[in-house]
């Protein structure tokens, strides 16, 4: 695979063989060329656990320090006060039935997390196929199914994350941009890395966190000595 000549430059300041503090590694990442875009950072976690298991889940979300660097759209599924709530908390957009053809039909995902309050589950539980695979069906573990639909527009938009295992049981997240620096970058990872601890299934045998590895969006891997 041919890598353009700004990740061979970047790669350069790489040491494959070392595992590099979190604070070194950012230090890293300042070095290398910048793109024509302000790329996030990225954190990708293997964690000791298998996700097959229910015991075994690690999931959950936290509010980042210094925020994500991107301004999150926010659809909110309610109706009456709550839909006037929404509004005025901030969402991007409020509706109920209305949105299902437009979600199932015009291919409308114009909006980055979706908040719904429990009596509208049945209804954005039609669009479950849909929202699933996008990663955007509200959850009350993620607090994106509730009644207090302005603490959870308010978190959103301030920098609340949500982390959760894939199938390889690895997590990955997007925890800031290059531009916010290293000290920003660093509140942003301990904050991550302590909520995943944290998060630790009782079920878990042996070592919890495997690897940690950082990587901008065009650039290459720095693994963390996560000790």
């Amino acid at each position: 695979m041919k890598r353009s000549k700004r990740y061979t430059e970047s790669e350069k300041l790489v040491d494959k063989n070392k595992l590099y503090t979190i604070k070194e590694a950012l230090e890293v990442i300042e070095k290398m060329p910048k793109t024509k875009f302000d790329e996030s950072v990225e954190l990708h976690v293997k964690l000791g656990v298998d996700s097959k298991y229910a015991d075994q889940q690690v999931r959950g979300t936290v509010v980042l320090p210094n925020g994500t660097g991107k301004t999150q759209k926010v659809l909110v599924f309610a109706k009456g006060p709550k839909a006037e709530e929404a509004q005025k908390a901030g969402a991007d957009y409020v509706g109920a039935e209305e949105l299902i053809p437009k979600i199932q039909n015009e291919n409308w995902f114009d909006y980055d997390v979706v908040v719904a309050t429990p009596d509208m589950m049945s209804v954005v539980g039609r669009l479950g196929k849909v929202l699933g695979p996008k990663g955007l069906m509200p959850n009350p573990k993620s607090g994106t199914v509730t009644m207090d639909v302005t603490k959870a527009i308010k978190e959103i938009k301030a920098g609340k994350v949500e982390y959760r295992l894939d199938k390889t049981n690895i997590i990955h997240l997007g925890f800031g941009k290059v531009s916010f620096g290293v000290d920003k970058l660093l509140e942003n990872y301990d904050t991550i890395i302590n909520a995943i601890i944290k998060a630790k299934p009782a079920a878990a045998k042996g070592q919890y966190i495997r690897s940690v590895a950082i990587a901008t969006t065009m650039g290459p891997s720095l693994f963390i000595d996560q000790k």
